[in-house]
């Protein structure tokens, strides 16, 4: 297959194929080492000869990548050439295997097309309106079916949890009027949205600070190469980050700093252990410290001084026995690994460090502060701290260098997880649907005869959450017990906000 390509400007301008691609990457390459490379060593005749012990000279051949040849060879004589690549090569060589997969592919778009629009007239058709309950009960169950075992049928949570609700309200109308389905879905998106912004402002900040390296203030102090001294520091350092920030974020990046603590990648993976157990105790005492405990903050069944004067003793706690159970088996240092560090850094990037650290966990920590003084729901302080941010952080990148735009707040929402808000948004629906039904409360009556202790109610809930996703467990347990029989505070929220946000059992599936 042929691909044409255009020398001019001083790059390359591909028309299609990925050969092209890989040359230029080479080509780039290669000028940069011309660049790095002292003038005598790349423009010398001298240095294409090399001195053997008796004296003589031998001549060296050049080493250049062959691809780079090619480039050279076609830029020097037309302008369209062709250039071969290994895929295109191989596809040509088989190309009834192209052409059965480019068959395969159509067959499942279409299926999808297909599917999609005949299932909403089913849902809407007459002989479903009757068993509108038991549908939806269904929709569910196959939609979180395929949400948990989403790595086999290699399918994307967000876009099952998407159509999922989509199929689900469908199913409401259908069982109902639209004038009756439309302001419960207004009020419904309403109460998701307010979750959904807080933690788009949340992860666009903790986003911010990351691309200023902040997080380097926190972990720089660790020195210590003692195997016991090393376990309860990192767990201690996780514990209250993930506390300020969250428990998906502060693992991340105590993960990173162990590839650089740790050189063994075994011995890593027993403080990688420590470090989830440690992010999930630390994230279960503070209402932004797991989207669990924010979410039933954000309706109402938690307060944010209450939550942290109740649960930080049995938070710590359970991460204290941890620690101390593991303490006995380590003994001696750990290797650290060799990284290499740039020897030069950007100049004024220490102080930007640590205005945007502060500033961003300044962000964080007032929010519950601006709850309380001023009434209004969380995500407008999150997202007033938010728009601080982006301000200061757009005075202080004002300049032009090269890592100007990467550290702006416009490029740190483009790398936020957004597929995880939109996989928020489906399942979140997807329960408000089951709630607006009435089967939520159903299911609550029946486990009230089942386990009549709210204590184990609790319990199980965090037993489940070891096992698949904590997000519908507590957002279905928001819909399954009234507000006015269990009001703000009480025992049940604590303990489901602790066990939820705990994940009992901590297995790598949940």
């Amino acid at each position: 297959m042929a691909i044409g390509f255009v020398l001019g400007g001083g790059g390359l301008r591909t028309r299609g194929g990925r050969g092209c691609d890989r040359i230029v990457r080479q080509r780039n390459a290669f000028a940069k080492w011309r660049m790095e490379s002292p003038s005598e060593n790349r423009d010398s005749p001298s240095a294409n000869f090399e001195k053997t012990p008796s004296g003589d000279s031998v001549k060296l051949e050049p080493l250049v990548d062959p691809a780079i040849e090619e480039l050279s060879n076609v830029a020097a004589h037309s302008s369209l050439s062709t250039v071969a690549d290994p895929d295109m090569t191989a596809n040509e060589e088989h190309p009834h295997e192209t052409g059965e997969n480019a068959f395969n592919d159509l067959l499942y778009c279409l299926a999808v097309f297909a599917l999609v629009p005949i299932t909403y007239g089913v849902l809407l058709s007459d002989q479903l309106e009757t068993n509108g309950q038991i549908v939806s009960i269904a929709i569910f169950l196959l939609g979180y079916g395929a949400i948990v075992f989403e790595d086999i049928l290699k399918l994307n949570k967000s876009a099952v949890s998407l159509i999922m609700a989509s199929f689900m309200w469908t199913m409401v109308t259908a069982s109902s009027t639209v004038e009756k389905t439309l302001p419960a879905l207004t009020e419904k998106l309403g109460d998701v949205s307010e979750i959904l912004f807080f933690l788009l402002g949340a992860m666009t900040i903790v986003e911010i600070v990351d691309s200023h390296e902040g997080f380097k203030i926190v972990t720089n102090f660790i020195r210590t190469t003692s195997r016991r001294q090393l376990l309860w520091i990192i767990g201690f350092v996780t514990f209250f980050m993930s506390s300020v920030l969250d428990n998906l974020t502060s693992t991340i990046v105590m993960v990173s700093l162990l590839r650089k603590l740790v050189d063994d990648p075994e011995e890593r993976k027993l403080y990688g252990g420590v470090v989830v157990i440690a992010a999930n105790a630390g994230g279960a005492w503070t209402p932004i410290g797991d989207v669990t405990t924010t979410m039933l903050w954000i309706n109402g069944n938690i307060s944010g001084l209450t939550t942290m004067t109740d649960l930080f003793l049995p938070s710590m706690i359970s991460m204290l026995v941890s620690l101390a159970v593991v303490t006995p088996t380590l003994s001696g240092d750990v290797k650290r690994s060799q990284t290499s560090e740039p020897a030069v850094e950007d100049p004024g990037m220490d102080s930007k460090r640590q205005i945007v650290f502060w500033g961003g966990l300044g962000a964080l920590v007032g929010v519950p502060i601006f709850k309380a003084a001023t009434g209004l729901p969380p995500f407008m302080g999150m997202v007033c701290g938010l728009g601080t941010l982006w301000v200061i952080t757009d005075y202080i990148n004002r300049g032009d260098d090269q890592n100007s735009d990467y550290r702006r707040a416009e490029s740190a929402l483009q790398r936020i997880d957004t597929s995880s808000v939109l996989f928020f948004l489906g399942i979140l629906l997807s329960v408000a649907a089951l709630e607006h039904q009435g089967l939520l409360r159903a299911l609550a009556l029946n486990l009230d005869n089942v386990l009549p202790n709210l204590d184990l109610v609790a319990i199980a809930i965090g037993l489940f959450s070891a096992i698949i996703d904590n997000v519908p467990l507590v957002a279905a347990s928001m819909g399954m017990y009234d507000a006015a029989q269990f009001p703000m505070d009480s025992k049940l929220w604590q303990l489901i906000a602790y066990c939820a946000g705990k994940d009992l059992g901590s297995l790598r599936i949940g």
